[in-house]
């Protein structure tokens, strides 16, 4: 059995570019706007279980690894 998890998912891609936090401090706030103090936080801490997890740590590695322009074309203006 796979874990979808694990796998590329073009999906979660769209989830950080357009998707608003749901919670916290940061509640409204475009996914992808989340400040990396924050998802840094996060690794330290635990990401959270389920898909919100899945798409903060995806962030995360996004924005480690200097990536973020692959939002881009999905961001809306």
């Amino acid at each position: 059995m796979q874990n979808n998890t694990t796998q590329p998912n073009g999906d979660i891609l769209v989830q950080i570019a357009t998707m608003e936090m749901p919670y916290g401090k940061y509640k409204g706030t475009v996914i992808y706007k989340l400040p990396m103090f924050y998802l840094e936080w996060n690794k330290r801490t635990g990401f959270p279980k389920g898909k919100m997890g899945v798409i903060l740590e995806t962030l995360y590695e996004i924005k480690l690894n200097g990536l973020e322009d692959l939002l881009k074309p999905l961001i809306k203006k």
